[in-house]
């Protein structure tokens, strides 16, 4: 931009460098889809330790498999999660205090334990400011009990009104409550002190789950159900429990999942069938449906895990291994990278008792070709990852996208690229602005090459980046597009280690 220049002297003018700043986006958020004891239904919540799951979903629950994925998950090194309630016929209990009709903040019969009390006893500046008499204002004390009938949670919500005002009951518990909301139209005068009121209808926790709650007529138009996902920003992993302890997701609700995924560039952890075995592995494998360039981005475990069930005295229960597996992965782009296989004997499973299948090696030889990543317990090391395939990892398909951590890398710049040139839209399309692309998008790659990211000795042979007149041609210019292209040179995991022993034929002296 040009300076007006008025008088004799000198001008400052500050020039832009061009240099804005790729940031890589995070690679191991990992998202939960299920039942839970309670908590805001179709809602996208976004945790960062099991203590969170416990205070806003209830914790481990025998009716739930979430709970229990989501326990893995932080076990195993996770650091951040997106939880999704899904309900089936459940409803919230009510109260009906004077005419003040409430009710739990969340479906389920957890809001049974809920106890209301109304206090008459209010602020009269309060009152003056708000332009009521000390009459119309009220206050309302929540409590929660405990299985044991002590008190675990305490709200106060003081100075409401039933009358319109800044302070009217709906909106103050909207915006201050994590327990109770008020439903239904407001009576016309304020209710009477009330003691200690049990939910006038209990709650009901609903039915158990089916591929309507995950999937179902006008759920994606609504973002309900699996596509509630769409009000999280980013997510990279994606966990799907079975309906219930012990039986399997249906598998119409994987192959939903899969082009999701794909166009969310995340990964989806595939649970094993709990009849899987290793003699009918391929026939297991093909009734899943996930087939096709989508499977690049799904990866399955098996068998299944063994570990303690609070719910049921602690004694040992059966477990998917997706929320094991997702924190095992994230513990190891925190301690390596996204382009490091989440496998080997540093990949352990801290948490679990068992597997439910021990595998040998040769058995290990039959999965392994089929691209089935294999969880395997060694002597020392313990039980541990031991497989980094994705569902097009089988050897005969030859994908370039054999290896979960190369299909992660490919997801991961995609998604740090995608967010870090928003700033090109409607930029003049010219040489300026190409090189202005080429610095930013080569600034990232050779920041992920000196980290080892990518194969090769020098920066030329791990990465390029093309943009100009020759991938930016006149026509697209008319039509407003600019063309940026990207290549990069993964590294594969080492997934077989040969050892050659040779004798030395030592000569006479």
């Amino acid at each position: 931009m040009s300076i007006t220049t008025s008088y004799p002297g000198v001008y400052l003018q500050e020039i832009p460098s061009g240099v804005r700043t790729i940031t890589g986006v995070a690679t191991s958020i990992a998202a939960f889809v299920g039942r839970t004891r309670r908590g805001p239904e179709n809602t996208a919540v976004v945790i960062n330790s099991f203590a969170d799951f416990e205070r806003l979903f209830g914790g481990l629950w025998h009716e739930s498999t979430v709970g229990f994925a989501v326990r893995d998950f932080f076990t195993n090194g996770g650091a951040q999660a997106v939880v999704v309630r899904l309900t089936r016929n459940a409803t919230a209990a009510a109260f009906d205090i004077g005419g003040l009709l409430l009710a739990a903040n969340g479906a389920g019969a957890w809001g049974d334990n809920l106890r209301v009390t109304v206090d008459r006893t209010v602020s009269a500046d309060v009152a003056a400011q708000l332009g009521l008499t000390v009459d119309a204002l009220f206050t309302l004390i929540v409590v929660e009990l405990g299985s044991d009938g002590r008190e675990v949670a305490r709200e106060v919500i003081r100075n409401v009104s039933v009358a319109p005002s800044a302070r009217v009951v709906t909106s103050v518990l909207d915006a201050e409550s994590q327990l109770i909301r008020a439903v239904g139209p407001l009576p016309a005068t304020p209710p009477a002190a009330t003691p200690a009121t049990a939910p006038t209808t209990p709650g009901s926790d609903g039915d158990v789950l089916n591929t309507d709650s995950y999937i179902g007529a006008g759920r994606q138009a609504a973002h309900q159900g699996l596509w509630a996902l769409d009000q999280a920003d980013l997510f990279n992993l994606l966990c799907l429990p079975p309906l219930t302890l012990g039986g399997d997701l249906p598998p119409q609700i994987y192959q939903a999942a899969l082009p999701y995924c794909r166009d969310r560039r995340a990964m989806l952890l595939v649970d094993p069938p709990a009849a899987m075995r290793v003699d009918n592995a391929t026939t297991t494998l093909d009734s899943l449906g996930l087939a096709g360039p989508d499977a690049r981005n799904a990866a399955l475990y098996f068998p299944l895990i063994v570990a303690p069930d609070p719910t049921n005295q602690f004694r040992p229960g059966t477990f998917v291994p997706c929320g094991a597996v997702a924190g095992v992965i994230a513990r190891t782009d925190a301690a390596r990278g996204v382009w490091k296989a989440p496998a080997g004997i540093d990949a352990a499973l801290p948490g679990t008792s068992a597997l439910t299948i021990r595998l040998t090696d040769a058995e290990n030889g039959q999965l392994n070709p089929l691209g089935i990543n294999c969880l395997r317990s060694f002597p020392v090391v313990g039980r541990v990852v031991w497989g980094a395939r994705t569902l097009r990892g089988a050897d005969m398909l030859a994908d370039e996208y054999k290896y979960v951590p190369v299909r992660r890398l490919a997801l991961f710049i995609a998604e740090s690229l995608y967010r870090g040139t928003q700033w090109v839209v409607f930029e003049p399309n010219d040489e300026p602005l190409w090189s202005q692309i080429r610095l930013n998008v080569g600034a990232f790659l050779q920041n992920l090459f000196r980290q080892g990211a990518f194969e090769g000795a020098d920066p030329r042979s791990a990465y390029f980046v093309k943009c100009d007149a020759e991938t930016t041609t006149v026509n697209d210019r008319n039509l407003g597009r600019v063309n940026i292209v990207v290549g990069f040179a993964p590294l594969r995991p080492a997934e077989f280690v040969i050892v050659q022993i040779q004798q030395i034929a030592q000569a006479q002296a």
